[in-house]
Protein backbone atom coordinates (compact mmCIF):
# COMPACT_ATOMS: atom_id res chain seq x y z
CA UNK A 1 0.00 0.00 0.00
CA UNK A 2 1.22 3.24 -1.08
CA UNK A 3 2.60 5.24 2.09
CA UNK A 4 0.46 8.22 0.84
CA UNK A 5 -3.04 6.45 0.26
CA UNK A 6 -2.32 4.89 3.92
CA UNK A 7 -1.85 8.72 5.57
CA UNK A 8 -5.25 9.28 3.64
CA UNK A 9 -6.67 6.66 4.88
CA UNK A 10 -5.90 7.22 8.70
CA UNK A 11 -6.98 10.86 8.45
CA UNK A 12 -10.75 9.63 6.84
CA UNK A 13 -10.58 7.16 9.87
CA UNK A 14 -9.54 9.50 12.75
CA UNK A 15 -12.42 12.40 11.10
CA UNK A 16 -15.23 9.61 11.80
CA UNK A 17 -14.30 7.87 15.07
CA UNK A 18 -16.52 7.40 17.70
CA UNK A 19 -15.97 9.17 20.87
CA UNK A 20 -18.20 8.18 22.89
CA UNK A 21 -21.36 5.91 22.97
CA UNK A 22 -24.31 6.10 25.78
CA UNK A 23 -27.34 3.52 25.55
CA UNK A 24 -30.23 5.11 24.77
CA UNK A 25 -33.68 3.31 26.33
CA UNK A 26 -36.15 3.66 23.84
CA UNK A 27 -37.97 1.23 21.38
CA UNK A 28 -36.28 0.33 18.34
CA UNK A 29 -38.03 1.64 15.01
CA UNK A 30 -35.79 -0.50 12.69
CA UNK A 31 -34.09 -3.63 13.50
CA UNK A 32 -37.50 -5.83 14.72
CA UNK A 33 -38.06 -10.42 15.23
CA UNK A 34 -40.79 -12.62 14.72
CA UNK A 35 -40.60 -15.80 15.69
CA UNK A 36 -41.56 -18.80 13.93
CA UNK A 37 -42.42 -22.65 14.75
CA UNK A 38 -41.12 -24.37 11.90
CA UNK A 39 -41.82 -28.15 11.49
CA UNK A 40 -39.27 -30.41 9.71
CA UNK A 41 -40.04 -33.32 7.42
CA UNK A 42 -38.54 -36.00 9.79
CA UNK A 43 -41.36 -34.90 11.93
CA UNK A 44 -39.69 -32.27 14.42
CA UNK A 45 -40.36 -28.97 15.43
CA UNK A 46 -38.20 -25.94 15.92
CA UNK A 47 -38.58 -22.43 16.60
CA UNK A 48 -36.48 -19.24 15.22
CA UNK A 49 -36.23 -15.71 15.69
CA UNK A 50 -36.35 -14.04 12.20
CA UNK A 51 -34.58 -10.56 11.85
CA UNK A 52 -36.62 -8.11 10.10
CA UNK A 53 -34.89 -4.71 8.97
CA UNK A 54 -37.08 -1.70 8.46
CA UNK A 55 -40.25 -3.39 7.70
CA UNK A 56 -38.30 -5.41 4.84
CA UNK A 57 -36.29 -9.05 4.45
CA UNK A 58 -33.02 -6.61 4.53
CA UNK A 59 -31.74 -7.90 0.94
CA UNK A 60 -28.90 -5.50 -0.04
CA UNK A 61 -26.25 -5.35 -2.89
CA UNK A 62 -22.79 -4.50 -2.50
CA UNK A 63 -20.76 -2.75 -5.48
CA UNK A 64 -16.86 -2.83 -6.45
CA UNK A 65 -16.69 0.80 -8.50
CA UNK A 66 -13.87 0.91 -11.35
CA UNK A 67 -12.61 3.98 -12.51
CA UNK A 68 -9.61 4.80 -14.55
CA UNK A 69 -5.96 3.06 -14.36
CA UNK A 70 -8.51 0.31 -12.50
CA UNK A 71 -8.53 2.07 -9.69
CA UNK A 72 -10.98 1.09 -7.09
CA UNK A 73 -13.21 3.30 -5.12
CA UNK A 74 -13.96 2.30 -1.02
CA UNK A 75 -15.99 3.94 1.42
CA UNK A 76 -15.31 4.33 5.37
CA UNK A 77 -18.02 5.06 7.72
CA UNK A 78 -18.75 5.14 11.06
CA UNK A 79 -19.30 1.59 12.21
CA UNK A 80 -19.75 2.09 16.23
CA UNK A 81 -19.93 -1.39 17.31
CA UNK A 82 -16.85 -2.37 15.85
CA UNK A 83 -13.07 -2.16 17.51
CA UNK A 84 -11.94 0.67 15.24
CA UNK A 85 -15.64 2.57 15.41
CA UNK A 86 -15.26 3.21 11.52
CA UNK A 87 -15.32 0.59 8.60
CA UNK A 88 -13.53 0.56 5.43
CA UNK A 89 -15.54 -1.20 2.79
CA UNK A 90 -17.53 -0.61 -0.70
CA UNK A 91 -20.67 1.25 -1.38
CA UNK A 92 -23.70 -0.70 -0.63
CA UNK A 93 -27.55 -0.39 0.74
CA UNK A 94 -30.67 -2.37 0.87
CA UNK A 95 -32.85 -3.25 -2.14
CA UNK A 96 -36.16 -1.08 -1.95
CA UNK A 97 -39.51 -3.08 -2.03
CA UNK A 98 -40.02 -4.60 -6.10
CA UNK A 99 -36.75 -2.81 -6.81
CA UNK A 100 -34.50 -4.78 -9.10
CA UNK A 101 -30.92 -5.42 -7.60
CA UNK A 102 -29.47 -3.90 -10.65
CA UNK A 103 -31.52 -0.79 -10.04
CA UNK A 104 -30.67 -0.75 -6.49
CA UNK A 105 -26.72 -0.89 -7.11
CA UNK A 106 -26.97 1.90 -9.43
CA UNK A 107 -28.67 3.85 -7.21
CA UNK A 108 -26.68 3.27 -4.33
CA UNK A 109 -23.46 4.23 -6.36
CA UNK A 110 -25.14 7.48 -6.89
CA UNK A 111 -26.32 7.95 -3.62
CA UNK A 112 -22.87 6.98 -1.55
CA UNK A 113 -19.90 8.58 -3.90
CA UNK A 114 -22.10 10.19 -6.54
CA UNK A 115 -20.71 7.91 -9.69
CA UNK A 116 -22.43 6.25 -12.38
CA UNK A 117 -21.10 3.19 -14.19
CA UNK A 118 -20.94 2.38 -17.98
CA UNK A 119 -21.42 -1.17 -17.19
CA UNK A 120 -22.28 -3.69 -14.20
CA UNK A 121 -21.35 -7.16 -13.62
CA UNK A 122 -23.08 -9.73 -11.29
CA UNK A 123 -20.76 -11.22 -8.97
CA UNK A 124 -23.73 -14.05 -7.29
CA UNK A 125 -24.78 -13.71 -4.02
CA UNK A 126 -24.90 -14.95 -0.11
CA UNK A 127 -27.21 -14.45 2.82
CA UNK A 128 -25.30 -12.99 5.55
CA UNK A 129 -26.88 -14.59 8.56
CA UNK A 130 -29.24 -17.84 7.51
CA UNK A 131 -29.80 -18.69 11.33
CA UNK A 132 -31.52 -15.62 11.39
CA UNK A 133 -32.63 -13.42 8.52
CA UNK A 134 -33.89 -14.50 4.87
CA UNK A 135 -31.60 -11.13 3.75
CA UNK A 136 -29.34 -12.23 0.43
CA UNK A 137 -27.06 -9.86 -0.66
CA UNK A 138 -25.74 -9.55 -3.74
CA UNK A 139 -22.45 -8.59 -5.06
CA UNK A 140 -21.50 -6.32 -8.45
CA UNK A 141 -18.92 -5.04 -10.30
CA UNK A 142 -19.21 -1.19 -11.22
CA UNK A 143 -16.84 -1.19 -14.45
CA UNK A 144 -16.07 2.38 -16.09
CA UNK A 145 -17.56 4.72 -13.59
CA UNK A 146 -17.20 8.10 -13.71
CA UNK A 147 -18.29 10.83 -11.63
CA UNK A 148 -22.00 12.34 -12.38
CA UNK A 149 -22.64 14.62 -9.03
CA UNK A 150 -22.61 15.20 -5.38
CA UNK A 151 -23.02 12.37 -3.16
CA UNK A 152 -27.26 11.99 -1.61
CA UNK A 153 -26.88 11.14 1.75
CA UNK A 154 -29.53 10.36 4.25
CA UNK A 155 -29.75 11.71 7.66
CA UNK A 156 -27.10 10.36 9.95
CA UNK A 157 -25.35 8.76 7.30
CA UNK A 158 -21.75 9.89 7.15
CA UNK A 159 -19.53 8.16 4.26
CA UNK A 160 -15.91 9.37 2.84
CA UNK A 161 -14.50 7.73 -0.26
CA UNK A 162 -11.08 7.55 -1.52
CA UNK A 163 -9.57 5.44 -4.14
CA UNK A 164 -6.72 3.23 -4.51
CA UNK A 165 -5.48 0.31 -6.81
CA UNK A 166 -7.56 -2.72 -6.08
CA UNK A 167 -3.97 -4.70 -5.21
CA UNK A 168 -4.07 -2.15 -2.82
CA UNK A 169 -7.20 -2.66 -1.73
CA UNK A 170 -6.41 -6.97 -1.62
CA UNK A 171 -3.88 -5.32 0.48
CA UNK A 172 -5.72 -3.44 3.32
CA UNK A 173 -7.99 -7.10 3.72
CA UNK A 174 -4.44 -8.55 4.76
CA UNK A 175 -3.46 -5.63 7.20
CA UNK A 176 -6.82 -5.96 8.81
CA UNK A 177 -8.14 -3.00 7.76
CA UNK A 178 -11.33 -4.19 5.80
CA UNK A 179 -12.57 -6.48 7.68
CA UNK A 180 -16.52 -6.51 6.94
CA UNK A 181 -17.56 -9.72 5.03
CA UNK A 182 -19.32 -7.92 2.61
CA UNK A 183 -16.36 -5.86 1.21
CA UNK A 184 -13.94 -9.10 1.51
CA UNK A 185 -16.67 -11.40 -0.51
CA UNK A 186 -17.03 -8.63 -3.00
CA UNK A 187 -12.97 -8.04 -3.62
CA UNK A 188 -12.27 -11.62 -3.62
CA UNK A 189 -14.71 -12.46 -6.14
CA UNK A 190 -13.66 -9.68 -8.62
CA UNK A 191 -10.29 -11.25 -8.87
CA UNK A 192 -11.29 -13.35 -12.25
CA UNK A 193 -12.20 -9.80 -14.01
CA UNK A 194 -9.59 -7.71 -12.66
CA UNK A 195 -6.95 -10.23 -13.29
CA UNK A 196 -8.53 -10.38 -17.11
CA UNK A 197 -8.58 -6.33 -17.66
CA UNK A 198 -4.96 -6.33 -16.12
CA UNK A 199 -4.14 -8.99 -19.00
CA UNK A 200 -5.04 -6.08 -21.46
Amino acid sequence: MRKEKLEELHHLIEELKTVNKERLFEPCSFLKSEVYQCYLNNGQMIKREKIIKGEKEGSAVIILPVIEDDKVILIVEPRVFSKRTVGIGLPAGYIEKKEPSYGAAVRELEEEIGYMPKRLISLGGFYQDMGCSSAYNECFLALDCYKAGNQHLDEGEYIKYFNCYYDEALELINMGYIEGCNAIITLERAKKYMKVRNKK
